[in-house]
């Protein structure tokens, strides 16, 4: 097999088995300032071992280890001579492959509990001796493998933490990674730092070198094209790119009609006159809007959107291909064929980001059910003939937002909110006209414009409306109105992975409300959304 050369930096691999928090685990690692790859949980050792990790993470998981087709990890990784921790159903996998008992004990355990920290092992090196910690699990092991010691218990478990210090194998039936767990990242810190020996070599500015060093490999000579939103990803990638090839960079942008007030404004200055990106400005908004007539299924309007939008796409790369052969006729034949399917225009690239690739893909098989797809992963039709560019797909967004500071991108785009692929289409429940847009776009621009003057916009992670195809009473003046109702949905969050209402003033609100209600025609009613990310998703559709 062939050995890859050793990585620039430390490595954490993370295996996953599926759990609602293996985004999280990563996030935590991310945070020490180390970096973190999510990998199947059937990658076998080989694979894993040519990664070259300074330290492996198991993930939990909502399987039983004795389900049939239960996710079931290569037993040879526990041979690799690297540090191991598993979490919750990654100390399972553990004890079951080593030769442990793990049982179903008929009784979940979920919530809050006490660790009793037993032997003084160096996962707990400066926490004390009592720990709160968050558990989420229904097997529990009743007996350690050969060479295993506790290093720590709960009311409910002797072997709540256990630990093969030979083999530096360590195991934690509760999960460090969540908020829950308030020392969890303490906990992680020393697996990483003093187990695993990592260095503190995960920067922004690192990876903006690396990445434009990854992009000129990739690209050589030939030209990449881009779809450009506006929101924080593509323009980063954006900004990404042009700073690693210049001209051989084109953006394209299209109106698709689904985008909040000013939008193809805002870009068009910013990218073209600014930063003189080369861009092409395409409205399609009567295209995509007869496209979505009738549709109210949420995932065939963005399956709608995103079809439209590569045919659109396609043409405007023809048309950029054709006016450069026009220009520049005797400079183009004399240059060598790119063998790609667009001529000159032989990479895409897209602003993929690490939760869109784990949120979107059951990987390598696990059992992690799909929650949305979205409408720039998984590749592209194999019509269009382009060859990926993703260089923030390895990023999560607050780190994005870091890459975008350091290119010099203004405040206003890199801590501008997340905004949908599909945009307004999936923020109207229901069938999308040109009617409700207009409501809705009315609305929103209220909500942006009242948390920008309140200095709340740039505190939250999401503040945006939400038209619902639900009609109630209402009086305005003396007569009885019939009309639509709007939601908001304002969220914090880290990274879009988990996220959870904000606790506005009632001052605010009821601005927002008052100025929506009098100012947008049909509307009558506004409601706020106190839900939080799992059990619902920020976006409602």
């Amino acid at each position: 097999m062939k050995t890859s050369a050793p990585p620039k930096h430390s490595k954490i691999v993370i295996l996953d088995f599926g759990s609602q928090y293996t985004q999280v685990i990563a996030r935590r690692i991310r945070e020490l300032q180390v970096y973190s790859e999510v990998v199947s949980f059937d990658l076998p050792a080989a694979e894993i071992k040519n990664l070259h990790p300074n330290g492996i993470i198991l993930s939990g998981g909502p399987a039983s280890v004795y389900d049939k087709g239960a996710p079931q990890i290569d037993p040879e990784i526990f041979s690799l001579g690297i540090p191991v921790l598993g979490i919750c159903y990654g100390l399972m996998q553990m004890a079951h492959h080593l030769g442990g008992r793990v049982v179903f004990t008929g009784r979940r355990e979920y919530g809050a509990g006490m660790l009793h920290i037993t032997n003084g092992s160096q996962l707990f090196d400066g926490l004390g001796n009592q720990l709160d910690v968050w558990n989420s699990h229904g097997d529990e092991v009743t007996a350690l493998p050969k060479g295993f010691l506790a290093a720590g218990r709960t009311e409910s478990s002797d072997f709540a933490a256990v630990e093969d210090r030979q083999r530096k194998l360590y195991g934690l039936q509760f999960h460090p990674e969540v908020a829950h767990t308030p020392r969890g990242k303490e906990i992680l810190q020393n697996f990483v730092y003093h187990i695993c020996h990592c260095a503190m070599d995960w920067t922004m500015g690192s990876f903006i070198e690396e990445a434009c060093e990854r992009v000129r490999r990739q690209v050589g000579d030939e030209k990449v094209v881009l779809g450009l939103s506006g929101g924080v990803d593509s323009s980063v990638t954006a900004a990404l790119l042009h700073k690693a090839i210049g001209d051989q960079l084109t953006c394209i942008f299209v109106n698709n009609g689904l985008l909040r007030a000013r939008e193809e404004e805002i870009v068009q200055r910013v990218f073209g006159e600014n930063f003189h990106v080369r861009l092409k400005y395409v409205d399609a908004t009567e295209r995509f809007l007869t496209a979505l007539k009738g549709v109210t299924d949420p995932e065939q309007k963005r399956k709608v959107i995103g079809n439209e939008f590569i045919a659109v796409f396609q043409h405007a790369t023809e048309e950029l291909l054709a006016q450069d052969r026009q220009n520049n006729a005797r400079k183009l034949a004399a240059a060598s064929p790119s063998g790609g399917g667009h001529g000159h225009y032989k990479f895409l690239a897209q602003g993929t980001l690490y939760p869109d690739v784990i949120e979107s893909v059951s990987i390598g098989g696990n059992p992690a059910a799909v929650i949305k797809s979205h409408h720039n992963v998984g590749g592209l039709p194999e019509k269009m003939h382009f060859e990926l560019v993703e260089p923030v797909r390895q990023l999560f967004k607050d780190e994005v937002r870091q890459v975008g500071l350091q290119l010099g991108l203004p405040k206003e785009i890199v801590y501008r909110q997340p905004f949908p692929g599909p945009g307004l289409a999936v923020r109207i429940l229901g069938e999308v006209t040109p009617e409700r847009l207009s409501i809705l776009r009315e609305a929103d621009t209220i909500v942006q414009s009242e948390m920008k003057a309140s200095d709340w916009y740039y505190r939250v992670w999401q503040s945006f409306a939400v038209l619902l195809p639900v009609r109630s009473v209402g009086v305005m003046g003396d007569q009885r109105t019939y009309d639509n109702t709007i939601v908001l949905r304002i969220v914090e969050s880290q990274d879009g992975m988990t996220a959870d209402w904000v606790r506005l003033p009632y001052e605010l609100l009821a601005r927002i409300s008052s100025r929506i209600s009098n100012e947008v025609k049909g509307v009558n009613r506004v409601c706020f959304d106190i839900s939080s990310k799992p059990p619902s998703t920020i976006e409602w559709e």
